[in-house]
């Protein structure tokens, strides 16, 4: 049995084949030409599809249906991207489009529950019961896995943990709130208190200066940690300042869910045990039930990096 997933992006769309291994076999990828007209929208995504079942020397006939994970609150009863932001999209009806053109069942997820429920099925989250991923990007995306399931809530739009408040009246978010999580703990939130701490250093010879060439413009989320290891006291503060406002936000989302795993996934974590280890210290410290018993969620790293996306839409049937 084959199975294809299509991960929606604001700026690439992207497509594979995954056989009954969870293995991807072959992708095929183009850039997202959005805002557009919605059969023009439909045609990018059927052939990205198409291009993908080729690749991989399969035709439609080989599987049971196309799986998409999109930006956005989606209607996964009857498929419609009910708005997306990033995509300009609107009560848009995408499994009703690209099932007429593909003539193949189609099941439409938001992105972040679909890269979840691929973590759950082939990656960090395999044998949770519930489990939560938690994606730091240019926002904090995240999925909910309970019982197996994705959970969305009755009007499909749960799990958006990166627009909890955990600073009143802090920064604002493009949510519209102000203090939202995202706006601390994705890596534009650690971008710009880089950038920040970086304007209060008078010296400009200093590591966390020079490793930006001397220009808040090559800032990248890499650059406080860099800093860091070389020693500057500046790229430490903001380190510290970020771990501090990433573990904030995740002891909320353990205090409310309580999920056997979380995995954490996205560039940043490419810091690796250098980011997790004194995450999890003080996570530990803010989660009610360690002061009870040794039984607490498991923080750990995510495993399938962009293909999630891809794996977690092809299953959605599964």
């Amino acid at each position: 049995m084959y199975y294809l997933g299509i991960d929606l992006g604001g700026t690439n769309i992207a497509a594979g084949v995954v056989d009954e291994s969870y293995q991807i076999l072959a992708t095929a990828k183009q850039k997202t030409q959005v805002p557009c007209e919605p059969e023009s929208l439909c045609e990018q995504l059927a052939t990205t599809a198409l291009q993908a079942l080729k690749n991989a020397n399969l035709t439609l006939d080989d599987i049971p249906w196309v799986g998409i994970g999109t930006p956005g609150t989606v209607n996964r009863d009857n498929g419609v991207v009910e708005f997306s932001n990033n995509l300009f999209l609107s009560n848009y009806p995408l499994r009703e489009l690209l099932e007429k053109r593909l003539n193949k069942k189609v099941i439409v997820e938001n992105d972040a529950n679909a890269a979840a429920y691929g973590e759950y099925k082939a990656g960090a989250l395999k044998g949770a019961k519930n489990g939560l991923a938690i994606t730091l990007g240019t926002g904090v995306g995240s999925g909910i896995i309970i019982d197996g399931k994705v959970y969305s809530g009755f009007n499909y739009a749960a799990g958006e943990m990166g627009h909890t408040v955990i600073v009143y009246n802090g920064r604002h978010c493009t949510c519209g709130r102000n203090g939202c999580w995202e706006t601390y703990a994705s890596a534009t939130g650690l971008i710009n208190m880089t950038k920040e701490a970086m304007q209060e250093v008078s010296d400009h010879t200093r590591p966390i200066w020079t490793l930006a060439n001397g220009s808040l413009e090559n800032v990248t989320g890499r650059t406080a940690f860099d800093a860091m290891r070389a020693g500057d006291p500046t790229g430490k503060q903001v380190v510290d300042q970020y771990i501090g406002y990433l573990a904030c936000g995740l002891a909320n989302c353990i205090n409310t869910l309580q999920p056997d795993i979380l995995c954490i996934g996205g560039g940043i974590c490419n810091e690796g045990e250098t980011l997790l280890k004194p995450l999890r210290e003080l996570v530990a410290k803010e989660v009610y039930t360690t002061r009870y018993t040794a039984k607490n969620t498991v923080i750990c790293r995510a495993q399938l990096g962009n293909d999630a996306g891809i794996i977690g839409a092809a299953l959605l049937g599964a």
